[in-house]
Order: C-alpha cells, then sequence, then structure tokens
C-alpha cells in the first residue's frame, strides 16, 4: 500500500470521525512506524526530542504571560486610552476593539488569550452602545489574529524551531503584516457601521486623554521592554518570555495589587493546561512528520505538485487556498508539522525567504481561527458574549474577506514582511 495514502488517508477519516486531532496525528503516525518496519522503538526517543528544544521553553512562558497579563488587567487600560483618543466616528467602539487587540497582540503572544482579554472588555460595551452582539464577537474574533502575527508570537517561535529560522527576525517580519490585517478589519468595520448608525464614545479632553495614558502606561511599556530587549541583544526570545511573565506579575503584585495567591494560583492552572495541550500536539505531529518523510512520502507529493505547474504564482495560489482549508480543521501547530515538511522542499525548489514564507502561513493560519469547524477564537468570543456560534460565523464573513485580501499582499509582496527585519538588521 502506498505509505502516503495510509498516513494522511487514516489522519483525515480519523479527523472525520471526530477523533480529537493529536490521537489522530499519533495513531496514524505510529501505525505506520508499525506497517512499515521503521521501528516502533523509536517512538519515545522521537516524542522526547520534539519537545526538548530550548526555543520551544518560550511557549510555555509567554502562554502564562498572557494569562498574567489579563489577570492584572493591563488591557482595561488600554481600551479606555483608545476609547477617549477614537471618540464617536462611525464605527468607534469597533476600532477601538482592533486597536485594542493589536496593541495587546504585543504583549500576549496566542490569539485566544487576546479575544478574552479584550473581548470581555469590548463585545459588552459594543452591545451596550447598540452594536449587533453577533458583529461585536465576530469583530473581536477577527481582530485578534492579529496576535499570531504581531510579536511575541508563539507559532512564530514554533515555524524558527521546525525550520530553523531565527525567531528575532520572524518576529521583526510579522509586524507590518499584523498591523496591514489590522488595517484591512477597518475597513468593513467602518463601511457596516455607518450603514448601520453604530458610533462610538466621546472624544475625551486633552486632561482626560493624558490621564488615561498615564494609567495604560504599564499596558505600553511592556511590549518596549520584550521586544526593545530581543533587538538591543539584552536577551534572548525564551528569555524574554521570562522576562515578560516577571513583568506582569511585578506590575499585579507591586503597583494594581490584584494579584495575590488565588490569583497566581488559577493563572499557573490555566496556563499550566494550555501549554499541555499545545506540548503534547508538538510532541506527536513531529512524530508524524518524521515518519513520512522517513517514508519519502513530502517528496513525493512535492514533485506531484511541480508536476501540474512550475509557475511559482499559480503554486503559492494553490497552498494558500491548501492552508485556509487545513485551518478549517486543524490547529495551527499541527499544520505546521504535517504540512511544512511538504513544503520545505517547495521553497528550496523556487528559493523562497523562509522567513516571508513563514509569515505567509502563519497569516493563512491565523485565518484559520476564525474559520469553522475549528475556529478558536469565535469559540471564546461565542462564549463572552453568549451568542450561537452560527451567528458570529455569519457575522465574520465580510471580516474574513479583508483577511483574505491583506494576506494575498503579504503573498505577493514579500518585501511588506522583509522590510523591517532588513532595516532593523535582524539575521
Amino acid at each position: 500500500m502506498e505509505p502516503g495514502l495510509l498516513l494522511f488517508g487514516l489522519f483525515f477519516l480519523l479527523l472525520l470521525l471526530n477523533v480529537p486531532i493529536v490521537t489522530s496525528i499519533g495513531v496514524a503516525g505510529m501505525l505506520c512506524l508499525w506497517q512499515f518496519n521503521l521501528g516502533i522503538q523509536v517512538m519515545a526517543g522521537n516524542l522526547y526530542a520534539n519537545i526538548a528544544k530550548f526555543p520551544l521553553l518560550a511557549i510555555p512562558f509567554f502562554i502564562l504571560a498572557g494569562y498574567v497579563m489579563d489577570r492584572v488587567g493591563l488591557s482595561r487600560g488600554l481600551v479606555r486610552f483608545l476609547n477617549l483618543l477614537i471618540g464617536p466616528v462611525p464605527g468607534g467602539l469597533g476600532l477601538v476593539a482592533v486597536t485594542g487587540c493589536v496593541l495587546f497582540g504585543a504583549i500576549s503572544g496566542t490569539g485566544p488569550a487576546d479575544t478574552a482579554a479584550i473581548g470581555t472588555v469590548m463585545i459588552p460595551a459594543m452591545v451596550k452602545r447598540g452594536y449587533h452582539v453577533g458583529f461585536a464577537s465576530a469583530l473581536v474574533a477577527a481582530a485578534a489574529t492579529t496576535d499570531v502575527l504581531i510579536p511575541p508570537s508563539v507559532a512564530f517561535v514554533v515555524y524558527g524551531v521546525i525550520t530553523d529560522s531565527s525567531i528575532p527576525r520572524l518576529f521583526a517580519a510579522g509586524v507590518v503584516p499584523g498591523l496591514l490585517m489590522g488595517l484591512a478589519l477597518v475597513v468593513p468595520v467602518f463601511g457596516i457601521s455607518y450603514r448601520r448608525g453604530w458610533g462610538g464614545e466621546r472624544w475625551g479632553t486633552w486632561a482626560e486623554i493624558g490621564q488615561a495614558a498615564w494609567d495604560a502606561k504599564w499596558g505600553m511599556l511592556a511590549p518596549v521592554i520584550i521586544l526593545g530587549g530581543i533587538y538591543g541583544g539584552v536577551f534572548t526570545p525564551t528569555e524574554a518570555a521570562v522576562v515578560a511573565v516577571a513583568y506582569g506579575v511585578g506590575v499585579g503584585v507591586v503597583v494594581e495589587r490584584n494579584f495575590g495567591w488565588a490569583e497566581l494560583y488559577e493563572t499557573l492552572r490555566g496556563a499550566a493546561v494550555s501549554t499541555s495541550i499545545v506540548m503534547i500536539v508538538v510532541a506527536f505531529a513531529g512524530l508524524f512528520s518524521w515518519t513520512g518523510s522517513t517514508m519519502g512520502v513530502m517528496d513525493r507529493a512535492t514533485a506531484g505538485l511541480l508536476a501540474l505547474t512550475a509557475n511559482p504564482y499559480v503554486i503559492l495560489l494553490c497552498l494558500n487556498g491548501m492552508l485556509l482549508i487545513a485551518g478549517m480543521l486543524l490547529d495551527a501547530i499541527s499544520i505546521y508539522y504535517v504540512f511544512l515538511p511538504l513544503l520545505l522542499p517547495l521553497m528550496k525548489q523556487f528559493n523562497w525567504d523562509p522567513v516571508w514564507f513563514g509569515v505567509m502561513m502563519t497569516v493563512n493560519l491565523a485565518i484559520g481561527t476564525v474559520t469553522p469547524p475549528v475556529a478558536v477564537n469565535l469559540y471564546v468570543a461565542s462564549n463572552i458574549s453568549g451568542a450561537p456560534m452560527e451567528e458570529v460565523s455569519r457575522w465574520v464573513l465580510p471580516f474574513f474577506a479583508a483577511l483574505v485580501a491583506a494576506l494575498l499582499l503579504v503573498t505577493y509582496f514579500p518585501v511588506l514582511s522583509l522590510w523591517l527585519p532588513d532595516a532593523l538588521g535582524v539575521r
């Protein structure tokens, strides 16, 4: 039997049977190890090697940092400052939500954390101001996709480990595309809000804006310390994650005084559960990837794709379509491990920059967080607002179209990703 057919066929069959993703990946990989006599005894060592990598230590700490920042309430000061600054323009509160998600993305490392932090503040405020609850939920979920691109990013850490790419360079490369995604969302927010008469709060006086900026200083200072330390050569991305946790705890204990032992326990518990899920996926997805590569499945799949067309623009369009569909079914980390062994030969064939390719791929996977059925941001927003998932999914369509437009710009204009790291001299 063709190894690739068994490996991917069993994987997708289990998914269709509603088997959890990590189980589907693990069973498919282990069965092929046994069926094709690759040595079932290598499994334990392979699983351990997949997670025993120093850069991956950044993942639990960035996840913990997001939980800490949310618990301390740094997002509330940012939202109040933006409210007074943006004022009663059409879609004003929606624009506050988008900007808040972009800014909080520089503190947190995951989309669901961004959705929860901004959504708990902005969704009730928007509904109270007359915005449709489905619109408010879908907007916050879509705006939180920028978190995956705005550094620090857990997704870039995983991609960097798999492809041996520079994580600081990936962080810098994600800034402009992340901002572009936020700007793309402004168009449907303004258009829909203008037609429906949805606005914002009043403009603040200069004194109020100044006071709000002062109150939000700890939230605005966090990305300066984290990213400034990385690009200033003070610490590595992994060490920056630890600094982010220490900063958040320090602000909560010393400044805000709202982070005690009970809050610490709940924060550590939530971060531990989230980290466990991620690392289990990393371990078994790595086994799946190794099995496919060892059997030569990835090389044959790449050759088959190149046989269809040698036009790089057409191939990029096909890859984007494939990744968008995969994002509907799988989480980002699983997609990296399943598809990157297939895509790395293509990158070498066309001499594509791995950093730009990583940004393009990550934009696809960020959009996947708002495309059902596996749309984690939508589920978080729906849970916050109480709106049915079906209703939130309908309202997300115009935001999905805007994000796809941003994706196409990132795909066909690599300079959007590479300009900033080149300008900063990040290697």
